[in-house]
């Protein structure tokens, strides 16, 4: 295959990726407590140099760009805006931190404060059409009297009757530790370490919006759209080149 044609493909290629991932984001535009994800483009080597026949730097004809490609997809775990719903069973983090949800004996973490209380009094919150239970600073389900006044605290725990249930808020040592695990939930990769007294701060009634800008995306998409355009032109021109330059040595 000629180079052009090669490091054309490529780029293609990658443009499609980012693609997919601004749609992704866009299509979460609305949903509580996303978080956008970022497509990390990266230069290449030319072929030669990554098999190691040619050296980097050393001005030799393979010395030259090998195009583009997607490396991986980071999270921006920067906060949303904070909306105000007025619903006693919202809450958002200010600041640092997750909460803790269980579904199944596992533990995620989760921006999203969309709760709700079950028929069962669990404390609870739902993605994907499955309940994950929410969980106290000991990493148990917090349980309510359905029939029983109760509100949430700005430090971050739930009381009722007098007593008073310290909701787990947690934060990674690195945000490198936290899997992906569905729109809302991520799954720790390492320990995670509990939010000091001063850290813990939410505001209740409130929910921590999408972490996506849609004009931001819609340019980032017009962008990507056109250069994806622009490599697939470049694909046909070299592939008619390719085919005229064939044609005429046919011919000779």
């Amino acid at each position: 295959m000629p180079y052009g044609l090669y490091m054309s493909a490529d780029g293609a290629h990658a443009q499609a990726t980012r693609l997919e991932v601004i749609a992704h984001n866009l299509a979460n535009v609305e949903t509580t407590g996303f978080k956008r994800e970022l497509a990390v483009l990266q230069t290449r080597y030319a072929e030669e140099i990554e098999e190691g026949l040619a050296e980097a730097g050393a001005g030799e004809i393979n010395d030259i760009g090998g195009g583009i490609e997607v490396v991986a997809t980071k999270t921006d775990f920067g906060q949303g805006p904070l909306k105000d719903t007025g619903l006693p069973t919202d809450l958002a983090i200010r600041g640092e931190g997750f909460f803790v949800v269980g579904k199944d004996g596992e533990q995620f973490l989760t921006r999203a404060g969309n709760f709700h209380v079950n028929a069962r009094g669990e404390l609870v919150t739902q993605y994907g059409g499955q309940q994950y239970a929410v969980l106290d600073d000991s990493m148990a389900p917090i349980v309510l009297d359905r029939e029983a006044p109760w509100e949430f605290t700005v430090a971050g725990a739930v009381k009722q009757a007098g007593a008073t249930t310290n909701l787990a808020l947690v934060k990674p040592q690195s945000y490198g530790d936290l899997a992906r695990h569905g729109e809302n939930v991520f799954r720790p990769l390492a320990e995670t370490a509990p939010l000091a007294g001063g850290e813990r701060s939410v505001a209740p009634g409130y929910l921590e919006g999408s972490g996506v800008q849609p004009t931001t995306e819609m340019i980032a998409m017009i962008e990507a759209s056109r250069l994806l355009e622009a490599n697939l032109n470049m694909m046909k021109s070299q592939d008619e080149m390719l085919g005229g330059l064939v044609n005429r040595l046919m011919r000779v």
